[in-house]
C-alpha cells in the first residue's frame, strides 16, 4: 500500500525521537538520529533537548570534552555533531564530495599548488594539530610553506582532512572562533588516500543509517541529505541488496527503507516541539513538504541558507521562535488552537529555563529575519 505524506511524516518523526522523548544517553541519542547540524553552537544542545527525556546539557558538555561526540564538516560540507565511532566511516563516505567541492574552488587554483602538493601538506599539518590550534595559528604555519595563499589552502584542508573541532568553552562547548585538532581515528599516512571503492562501501553503510534515521526515503532524499551525486546515492542504496526494501509513496515514487524500521500509524499524535536552527529534520529530504508546508519554506529556509528555529505543530512547521527577555517569542504562520498554544507554552517554559542557564539570547544575530515574517499571531511564552 502506498505511504501517504502523513505516514511519511510520522515515520520520520518517530525515528528522529520527536514523537516521544527517549531515555538515552546523549551520545546514543545522536547515534540514533545519525547526526545533528552544528553550525551554531547551541543547536546540538537544543536538538537533543527536543529528543531526550530529562535532558541535561552538562552531559553534552562532557561528551564533547571526552570525545564521545565530535564536531566536524561532513554531510553537505557543513558542520555536524556525530558519535565518535561514526566519524571515521562518515568522513570516508564523504571524501569524494569534500575533496571535489574544495579542490574545484578558484582559491585553490590561485595558490598555484597541485593536488599532490596540497596533499603533501597533510602529514605535517596533522602532526601540528596533535594539539588544538586556531585559524590564525594554522595560517601562520602555512604561510611559511605556501606564502600568501595560506588562507585559501587552509580553507581547503580543514574541510577534507581528518580534523574535528576542539571544544573552546561555555556556554555551548564551542565558540564562534573555532579550534581544530586531528580526529581521534587518524593514523600516519602510509599510502595514497582511500579509493573510490572504500568510499562507496562506507557510503552504503551511511545510506542504511540514513534510512533508519530519516526513512523511508528516495534516492533524491539521500543525495540531498549528503549532497553526494545522485548516481553515488543510487549506487549506495542498491549496494545494500536485501538490507533494504522498496516501498512507494502516494505519487508512485520509489522509497527505500530498512526492513522492520518504525512505521507508526499516520494518526499517531505528534506533540509540539521547538526545533533549533538548522535542525536536521528540516534538511533531510529533497521534498521538504514532509515537514515544511510549501508556503512556509522560504520563510523558514532563508535566501542565504539560514534555517530558522521552528514551531512544530502536529508534526509540521507552523511558525518560528526566538528567545527574548527571558521568554520565547513564538510567531505562528497560521491559526493555532488553544490546546496547541498550551502545548507550545509548556515546551517554551522548559526551554526558557535551559536558555537562561546558558545564553538567554542565543541566535540573536539572526533577528533581522523577523522583520518580514507573515505572522498570524505572536505570543510570548510562557505567559
Amino acid at each position: 500500500m502506498p505511504l501517504t505524506a502523513r505516514a511519511l511524516n510520522r515515520a520520520t518523526l518517530a525515528r528522529q525521537l520527536l514523537l516521544e522523548r527517549a531515555d538515552l544517553p546523549v551520545a546514543d541519542a545522536v547515534r540514533r538520529v545519525l547526526a545533528l547540524q552544528a553550525q551554531q553552537p547551541a543547536s546540538p544542545y537544543l536538538a537533543l533537548w527536543n529528543r531526550v527525556r530529562g535532558f541535561d546539557p552538562a552531559e553534552v558538555d562532557a561528551a564533547f570534552a571526552d570525545g564521545r561526540l565530535l564536531k566536524a564538516s561532513l554531510m553537505r560540507v557543513t558542520l555536524h555533531a556525530v558519535a565518535a565511532d561514526d566519524h571515521p566511516s562518515f568522513h570516508l563516505a564523504l571524501q569524494p564530495l569534500l575533496r571535489t567541492t574544495r579542490f574545484a574552488d578558484p582559491r585553490v587554483a590561485e595558490s598555484g599548488l597541485s593536488v599532490a602538493e596540497v596533499e603533501g601538506l597533510l602529514p605535517p599539518l596533522l602532526d601540528l594539530l596533535a594539539h588544538p590550534k586556531g585559524n590564525a595559528e594554522v595560517e601562520a604555519w602555512l604561510t611559511d610553506r605556501v606564502g600568501a595563499s595560506a588562507k585559501g589552502v587552509w580553507w581547503l584542508l580543514r574541510c577534507f582532512a581528518p580534523l574535528v573541532h576542539a571544544p573552546t568553552g561555555p556556554p555551548w562547548s564551542f565558540g564562534l572562533r573555532p579550534a581544530y585538532t586531528r580526529a581521534p581515528h587518524w593514523l600516519p599516512f602510509t599510502d595514497d588516500p582511500p579509493g573510490v571503492a572504500a568510499a562507496d562501501s562506507a557510503l552504503a553503510e551511511l545510506a542504511r543509517r540514513y534510512l533508519l534515521a530519516f526513512g523511508p526515503a528516495t534516492v533524491s532524499d539521500l543525495a540531498q541529505f549528503t549532497r553526494v551525486q545522485r548516481t553515488r546515492a543510487r549506487r549506495a542504496l542498491l549496494a545494500l541488496g536485501d538490507a533494504v526494501v522498496e516501498l512507494e509513496d502516494a505519487d508512485g515514487a520509489v522509497l527505500y527503507d530498512v526492513p522492520g524500521a518504525s512505521l507508526p500509524d499516520e494518526d499517531t499524535p505528534a506533540p509540539p516541539r521547538l526545533l533549533p536552527m538548522w535542525d536536521s529534520l528540516l534538511l533531510a529530504h529533497a521534498d521538504r513538504s514532509r515537514v515544511i508546508p510549501p508556503a512556509y519554506r522560504r520563510e523558514v529556509i532563508r535566501s542565504n541558507g539560514d534555517v530558522l528555529p521552528t514551531l512544530l505543530v502536529d508534526g509540521r512547521v507552523a511558525g518560528v521562535w526566538r528567545p527574548v527577555d527571558g521568554a520565547v517569542e513564538a510567531t505562528a504562520f497560521e491559526s493555532l488552537s488553544g490546546e496547541q498554544w498550551s502545548g507550545l507554552e509548556a515546551e517554551a517554559a522548559s526551554l526558557a529555563v535551559l536558555l537562561a542557564e546558558r545564553d538567554p539570547r542565543t541566535y540573536r544575530r539572526y533577528d533581522r529575519w523577523w522583520t518580514s515574517l507573515p505572522a498570524t499571531e505572536v505570543r510570548l511564552l510562557p505567559r
